[in-house]
């Protein structure tokens, strides 16, 4: 949905990733506002849920927006009691149960519907106080935060949990070291952004061959390069070579005729749009061992920055915006803190100064992008009112821009080994 003439509103859906044991999504919470109010105040959750299951299925689509993955949704006790969870399909959704929901007859008999037909249950913020409340036996995944649970009392809850046949999700887990403590003790899944945050290791240097892409990448976006200087760094190496010419000639791009040389593909996309792809595949390559949701987070923030570029009079710093995404993560791509990583990285001092965390319009936008991706509305509100930006581009900015890291992250990956012959 979005604002227009007033009978129509804006929806403002992002999502938190949710993680297997091994670092792969499993599916993402969606977090929204709606656009009613200049700021959600939480007064209205039914009409917000009802709001951002209309907007998954209809403006943007549940598989996009969440990968392919499964989507887990806050119910309310009136939405559970109205059946509402049935207009969804049960193989793409999680139903999540609201902590502040009494498990009286109503509700429990709503759940178990759902649970006849196949649903997935989820309890939100579990507090093991009464280890006989009445949903527990028709829960498949019950949801602890993590922060606001002490040391001691994490283990057993989760011990409690696998007793039952019921899996165990922390939530608001924001360190690797928490990560691995959640692993230990039991959990199944995973949620917040640990998987965004460096792990650093005193005297740990760039790799070799990091170090040999990041010098490359100077010289890639160097201002007065050549088209014969960007075509002869790729021929350099027979992988890049290869998944340029992969990525034009993928469905992405729908050529009628293939394009067989570097020097085609350089006048077809451009300079400065291989400058991009090369940005992109070289963060793959940097970030072998790492979760493919990092790169994801990375390219849709790069996307959304050179989109949101002409809409808050920032127009020729596209190109600057879109590399400030793209970079935003490297610390949590090479595990060094950023302030290394930049003395390696050519970039103007702008995006220098906003990935430090000083303040400019580059820094601007880069928290609002924050603060969307997490939800933060307020947070959100302010930056837009920074950047005089209307709110109400952004959700579908958000949108597309997931929709396009989906695709690049996909033909970022494709290897020799994916190749079809022929």
């Amino acid at each position: 949905m979005t604002r227009g003439s007033g009978l129509t509103t804006a929806v403002f859906v992002a999502r938190q990733p949710i993680f297997h044991r091994a670092k792969n999504v499993h599916g993402y919470e969606l977090l929204f506002r709606s656009g009613r109010e200049n700021r959600y105040d939480g007064t209205d959750d039914d009409a917000c849920t009802l709001d951002v299951i209309a907007t998954s299925f209809s403006a943007i689509g549940l598989d996009e927006l969440t990968a392919g993955q499964r989507g887990f949704i806050n119910f309310t006790r009136s939405l559970l009691l109205q059946d509402v969870a049935d207009l969804l399909p049960p193989d793409q959704v999680t139903v999540e149960v609201l902590e502040n929901i009494e498990a009286d007859d109503d509700v429990v008999a709503a759940c178990k519907r759902l649970k006849d037909g196949g649903y997935t249950l989820a309890l939100d913020d579990f507090v093991l106080v009464d280890p006989n409340h009445r949903l527990l036996e028709l829960a498949d995944i019950v949801k602890i935060d993590f922060a606001a649970t002490p040391s001691e009392e994490r283990k057993r809850v989760a011990e409690f949990l696998n007793g039952r046949k019921i899996r165990a999700l922390a939530e608001k887990v924001e360190t690797d070291e928490e990560f691995q403590e959640a692993e230990a003790s039991g959990y199944t899944y995973f949620q917040g952004y640990f998987f965004a945050k460096p792990t650093i290791h005193e005297g740990k240097d760039v790799s070799a061959n990091n170090l040999a892409r990041l010098r490359l990448l100077e010289q890639m976006n160097r201002p007065e390069i050549s088209v014969e200087e960007i075509e002869g760094i790729i021929k350099q190496d027979v992988a890049l070579t290869y998944k340029l010419l992969r990525f034009i000639n993928s469905a992405w791009f729908g050529l009628r005729h293939k394009i067989s040389s570097i020097r085609h593909a350089l006048v077809w996309l451009g300079p400065k749009e291989v400058r991009k792809w090369f940005a992109l595949v070289s963060l793959r390559d940097m970030g072998t061992d790492k979760p493919n949701e990092l790169f994801l987070r990375a390219m849709t923030r790069a996307k959304m920055g050179e989109s949101i570029a002409p809409a808050s009079a920032m127009r020729e710093q596209a190109s600057e915006l879109f590399l400030m995404g793209m970079f935003s993560l490297m610390d949590a791509i090479l595990d060094m803190p950023m302030s290394e990583v930049l003395t390696k990285l050519p970039l103007d001092d702008q995006i220098k100064t906003a990935l430090l965390g000083g303040s400019c319009p580059f820094r601007w936008v880069h928290d609002l992008i924050g603060a969307y991706e997490r939800g933060n509305w307020d947070t959100f509100s302010e930056h837009a009112n920074q950047l005089h930006l209307d709110e109400n581009v952004v959700p579908p900015i958000f949108n597309e821009s997931i929709r396009w890291a989906n695709q690049a992250c996909a033909c970022a990956s494709d290897s020799p080994d994916d190749a079809e012959d022929g």
